[in-house]
């Protein structure tokens, strides 16, 4: 006789015992009181869930989602972060009508801002349109501007990377890794409004904060402040030889997408508004007068209020 509460069948297979089979449906059983409140009340499928009354209303405009506080949001101010700032820059630039929605990383369907919410195609439309997350705004945006592409150039993706890399890095640690910087731009900005709640605001900024260092130590065996400033340095002065005395980069007859990118660092390396306490580049910045004049143009013909 096999141990374990089995027995053989004919055939000489296991075979569950008859008390086993009774330990096993009582356990899975429901008890009568519950069927006779599931024969009163049956189960009901309801339908969703209305928008709460502050989400943007469902008209023919386009919603940005960035980081920007409620005030500057209604304004049409620029955001305080470089990446919101380049989208919300090109899309002016393509002359796409839109408003701005302050949100937070964890309300993006990506986990990072910013995402476009397209309007509603027609007013009974009832599914909401798929959100558009970074990478696909400018495709969207050629789709839907009003004006010729702007022309792609080959050069673009090498002075790309000096904006992604060597200012980005010294961006992240000026405003998450001194002390001064964090407290007066990090705090109020990204933490605070995240949540009311003391301990929340302490992960939170404790997790930017690392996230930070680890983006400065990303493929290094260490970090040289000193390394990281002065590369960014020489990115702003490679930058400057390239807009040259044009208007606009690559002497394009009006700003483009590269333009967006360096004026999202320029604008805001400048924006005495912000609340830097330490600047490590805005000084470097202000020797190169093309790049403090194509910031002025962006600012006077987009963000003035």
């Amino acid at each position: 006789m096999p141990q374990d509460g089995h027995e053989e069948s004919a055939d000489g297979r296991p075979q569950s015992s008859t008390s086993a089979d009774r330990g096993w449906n009582s356990m899975f059983a429901v008890p009568d009181g519950v069927k006779k409140v599931f024969r009163r009340f049956p189960l009901v499928t309801y339908p969703s869930n209305q928008l709460p009354s502050r989400s943007p209303v469902r008209d023919n405009i386009h919603n940005l989602y960035i980081w920007t506080t409620a005030e500057d949001a209604k304004n049409g101010i620029a955001s305080f972060n470089p990446s919101c700032l380049k989208w919300q820059t090109y899309l002016k630039f393509s002359d796409v009508s839109f408003r701005t929605i302050p949100s937070s990383n964890h309300a993006s369907p990506s986990g990072a801002l910013p995402f476009l919410l397209p309007a509603a195609q027609s007013p009974s439309t009832t599914t909401a349109p798929a959100p558009i997350k970074s990478s696909k705004i400018e495709s969207w945006a050629r789709q839907h501007s009003q004006k010729e592409p702007s022309t792609t150039h080959a050069q673009a993706d090498i002075y790309t990377s000096l904006l992604d890399n060597e200012i980005r890095r010294a961006w992240l640690y000026m405003l998450y890794v001194l002390p001064e910087n964090f407290s007066a731009i990090v705090q109020p900005l990204y933490v605070l409004p995240s949540s009311s709640n003391t301990f929340v605001q302490f992960a939170l900024a404790r997790q930017l904060r690392s996230a930070a260092q680890d983006e400065l130590l990303k493929g290094a065996t260490h970090f040289s402040e000193e390394d990281t400033i002065s590369q960014a340095r020489d990115a702003l002065a490679a930058l400057s030889t390239l807009l040259g005395e044009d208007e606009w980069f690559f002497g394009e007859k009006e700003p483009g997408l590269f333009d967006a990118s360096v004026f999202a660092y320029t604008h805001l390396l400048l924006d005495e508004e912000l609340g830097w306490k330490e600047n490590k580049l805005e000084e470097s910045l202000r020797e190169h007068g093309n790049l403090v004049a194509h910031r002025e143009r962006i600012r006077e013909a987009y963000y003035q209020t």
